[in-house]
């Protein structure tokens, strides 16, 4: 263990880094024990060393070929390990393999077999299909960003993987989302889980108070969501009257957004549940439908443009924030001829938002609507693959894919919009002719 600690020790001072933070610390100690072990965490918590140092603890000098795996949904991340790796200068051989690579340079480089091996699932399946390398001596497998990879619709290679490899490795998962069940093509059911996204929503969620006349209130309720420039934004009404009158003002100001209310068709609720999910809608105007039971992301703001009439809702309201991000904020938008409920019997910081309309820019995805789904035999990664091996688009340029039973739905950074639906104005997916066109 010395020994270890040691090595540790060097790896943080080739990084610069004193020391490690008490997750790290956690997922060490874990990693030590636990053969099948997920890491839940927010990006930017230095989960990329955590699991460096947890693999390292398990690679032998004088063992010859392939110890570790580390699977990444895109290459850009795979190219971020492969740099933090070289830069903790081990005596571990590494090679990172990803689409846009060369692949004869690649099995090059496996001919040697490095310790360490950090691949997108899409070249790794190929790599295996090859035999460019022997899998045998695989001891453990890391998953980064696995929420991810499952998003991008990576089943099939991940499946490919796992029945290459012996059975006998451990596992290391990371996820920025907790996950309700673990996909079948896993060799284990059950896994030992650190989460370090869940924190004390009451403890992190700062609660302000924005006053003004009723006359005023729907355009200052627009001045305050403009000042969050995109960051995501749920605002909260008791009446789906109160949600397409602000919807009609956001719409006037050409502000990007969608709303939610129990008489819109269900087809449309899905819709545009799938654009704010995805990020083509950064604010989401809704009833309290949007406060449970719902596949939407986590808010940073919440805003009550009505309050409920009992603390219970608002508590549920409020939950949506303040729960994988440190810190959450929730306001009150109250006119002059409001009173506050009785549940709401704290000191509230009062906020003054700017009486000029700064309108943010668009959001940084836009959503397509392909004309197929599940009962036309479409996956995610028969969408992912389209549009990366025709538009020439990378991992973190594909958002969120949502296949719906006759439609699919995907997220694309909304600069590159033109160009995608030029490049598959005419191709097939799954040989199906398919329209693929900005979703209405």
């Amino acid at each position: 263990m010395q020994d270890t600690r040691n090595e540790h020790a060097d790896y943080l001072k080739n990084l610069s880094i004193t020391e490690l933070n008490p997750m790290q610390e956690s997922v060490l100690e874990r990693a030590s024990v636990s053969s099948n072990l997920m890491l839940l965490s927010p990006t930017g918590s230095g989960k990329t060393l955590a699991f460096l140092l947890a693999l390292l603890d398990k690679f032998r000098v004088n063992e010859a070929g392939v110890q570790g795996i580390i699977v990444v949904p895109s290459r850009e991340l795979a190219l971020q390990i492969d740099t933090v790796f070289k830069s903790m200068k081990t005596m571990y051989k590494v090679t990172c393999c990803y689409g846009g690579h060369s692949f004869q340079t690649e099995q090059q480089s496996l001919r040697e077999a490095p310790a360490l091996m950090i691949a997108t699932p899409g070249r790794l399946a190929d790599h295996i299909a090859r035999d460019s390398f022997d899998a045998s001596t695989v001891k453990i497998v890391v998953l980064d960003e696995f929420d991810k990879s499952l998003q991008m619709g990576f089943h099939d290679p991940l499946k490919i993987l796992f029945r290459t490899l012996s059975g006998k490795q451990q596992h290391i998962l990371t996820s920025a989302t907790a996950m309700d069940a673990l996909p079948d093509f896993m060799p284990f059911k059950k896994v030992d889980t650190l989460n370090f996204l869940v924190d004390d929503a009451e403890t992190n969620l700062k609660l302000k108070i924005v006053r003004t006349s009723s006359a005023d209130k729907v355009e200052m309720l627009m001045r305050l969501v403009a000042s969050f420039n995109q960051e995501v934004c749920l605002v909260f009404c008791n009446h789906r009257e109160a949600v397409e009158r602000i919807s009609a003002l956001f719409t006037s100001h050409r502000f990007e957004h969608g709303m939610l209310h129990g008489a819109m068709e269900q087809i449309d609720r899905e819709k545009s549940i799938i654009r704010f999910r995805g990020g083509a809608h950064t604010v989401l105007i809704s009833t309290d439908l949007a406060s449970r039971g719902l596949d939407i992301p986590e808010i940073r703001h919440i805003i009550h443009y009505q309050l409920p009439m009992n603390e219970e809702a608002f508590v549920h309201r409020n939950g949506r924030t303040a729960r994988m991000h440190a810190s959450g904020e929730a306001y009150l938008v109250v006119a002059d001829d409001e009173t506050l409920p009785k549940y709401i019997n704290q000191e509230l910081e009062e906020l003054t938002v700017d009486r000029k309309l700064k309108l943010p820019p668009p959001p940084v995805y836009a959503c397509l609507y392909i004309s197929a789904g599940k009962k036309e035999k479409i996956s995610k990664g028969d969408i992912a693959g389209l549009l990366m091996k025709k538009a020439g688009l990378q991992g973190d340029e594909v958002g969120l894919i949502t296949i719906l039973d006759h439609a699919a739905y995907v997220s694309v950074k909304r600069s590159l919009v033109n160009k995608v639906l030029a490049s598959v104005k005419d191709e097939r997916l799954k040989k199906l002719k398919v329209k693929i066109e900005i979703a209405s």
